[in-house]
């Protein structure tokens, strides 16, 4: 079910936002709302990735016995 909402939120964003009939008017998104749109689309699948997203690991500085 996510999956179909981040293609209709993915085809929201790529289409015009308003469009108007006999004079032919399209107005495409701002800028601003497409960036966040594929911020939020980037975030949903990173969030999905397996991996590590944090490494932990013990640091030994030179000299320590």
């Amino acid at each position: 079910m996510d999956n179909d909402a981040d293609k209709v939120i993915e085809q929201n964003a790529k289409g015009p936002k308003r469009a108007r009939g006999d004079s032919v008017e399209v107005e495409q998104h701002d800028l601003a709302d497409q960036i966040e749109a594929d911020r939020y689309l980037a975030s949903k699948r990173a969030a999905k990735a397996r991996g590590l997203g944090v490494r932990v690991s013990k640091l030994v500085p030179p000299g320590a016995v």
